[in-house]
């Protein structure tokens, strides 16, 4: 993974996909399979860490009805005086 440049989460899942898939297969040898399973930990951070910051986003743009920015976190629901846009 480059840091150069900003990588698309569906790239980078594509690629883990494709990983365990060569993992499945049994002819690869104990170093190759090693060396395919850090690679696959390293994109499972990276998907990790996108998620995270889209989590954070929704939140920011979480919304009451009064439209007051009000920080609610992903997983829980609104009040009911509160909804979701």
């Amino acid at each position: 993974m480059s840091q150069g440049h900003e990588v698309k989460y569906e790239d980078v899942l594509k690629r883990l996909e494709q990983l365990v898939g060569e993992l499945d297969r049994s002819e690869l040898d104990l170093e190759t399979r090693l060396k395919k399973f850090e690679e696959g930990t390293k994109l499972a951070r990276v998907l990790l860490k996108k998620l995270d910051q889209a989590k954070k986003k929704v939140e920011l743009l979480v919304k009451s009805n009064v439209g007051d920015a009000q920080l609610v976190p992903f997983d829980e629901e609104p009040d009911q005086d509160n909804q979701r846009v």
